[in-house]
């Protein structure tokens, strides 16, 4: 969704979760909790904001270029017309209910919409000081979250971020990991035992292969805009192409917490003999010098290119 500034997303709720990524831009989420606390927060690229199922909130644009961002919601059979909006409610409201509602006479709303507005350009608003009300009472709860001010796990070929319920407590429903995948770099092979996978391609070029057991595997090539699902538990791996952009992708899950096995980190932590008699039966020698590649068992989410790497040296 894109919404250019002053623009608003009209106040609003659903029947799911929604999470979001500010792609680029700036802008302005309200909200409400369960107990009357109210929420107001300005967000930039790389920020976070999450609304449980049925809580109210609005978006609104700021900025000369306004903002763009990934909405997510926790169920694959979202409709947006199954939104609850305001305006409609109210135009579907007699008016001597929401006079009797609101304690004021009824040709007050005389004047409200007769539909939704779904997106509309609104007057500019100022800083939230200025803009609480005075029944603002602050919510305890957090429902944003400053996904790229975290401090990153590094590897080998590039960084991830992981932002879940332990770390943004509110998202029950949905964790994610950003990924800055170097060029020629690799996303290392793994899996995911707690939920499917969604992927978003922010920036660059990408090849994804994925394991399906019964002698299954496909590969799939990613740009930038493009959407994947790896389905839970199927082993896979993903490539930049690129010899000199960065690939960028967010990695979503309708989880509470983000958990994958590296078959790295699993092949070195089982018994090396029973390892050596899968792989490598037929030639111990290499069996060994196995061994001792993943003796560390070290987990590095991201693989830098090998042939560049000490290990290829040192295999030289």
């Amino acid at each position: 969704m894109r919404l250019d500034e002053g623009v608003i997303r009209e106040l609003h709720w659903h029947q799911e979760a929604e999470w979001a990524y500010v792609l680029e831009g700036n802008v302005r989420v309200t909200a409400m909790d369960t107990e009357g606390g109210a929420f107001i927060d300005d967000l930039e690229k790389g920020d976070l904001w999450y609304f449980p199922s049925g809580h109210p909130h609005s978006l609104q644009g700021l900025g000369p270029n306004g903002t763009e961002f990934l909405l997510i919601f926790d169920s694959g059979g979202f409709s947006e017309e199954s939104t609850f909006l305001l305006i409609d409610w109210l135009a579907h409201t007699p008016k001597a209910v929401i006079s009797e509602n609101f304690r004021l006479p009824a040709e007050v709303f005389e004047a409200l919409p007769e539909s939704e507005k779904y997106i509309f350009q609104g007057s500019l608003p100022e800083s939230i000081d200025k803009e609480k009300p005075a029944a603002f009472k602050k919510s305890k709860l957090n429902f944003t979250h400053h996904m790229l001010a975290q401090e990153p796990v590094e590897a080998s070929g590039g960084r991830v971020r992981i932002t879940d319920s332990r770390n943004f407590p509110i998202s029950k429903t949905v964790a994610a990991a950003h990924l800055d995948i170097e060029p020629g770099a690799m996303r290392e092979m793994h899996w995911h035992p707690n939920a499917d996978e969604w992927s978003f391609f922010i920036s660059g070029r990408a090849r994804v292969t994925i394991f399906a057991a019964e002698g299954n595997a496909r590969t799939f090539d990613y740009m930038a805009g493009d959407v994947g699902v790896v389905p839970r538990n199927m082993g896979h791996f993903i490539e930049n192409l690129s010899d000199d952009e960065p690939l960028e992708v967010l990695e979503i899950f309708r989880a509470d917490e983000f958990q994958d096995f590296s078959l790295f980190q699993w092949m070195g932590e089982t018994p090396q003999r029973l390892v050596k008699d899968h792989l490598f039966q037929q030639d111990p020698k290499l069996g060994e010098k196995f061994a001792k590649a993943v003796k560390g068992a070290e987990k590095d989410v991201i693989k830098d290119l090998y042939y560049k790497s000490p290990e290829y040296s040192e295999g030289l």
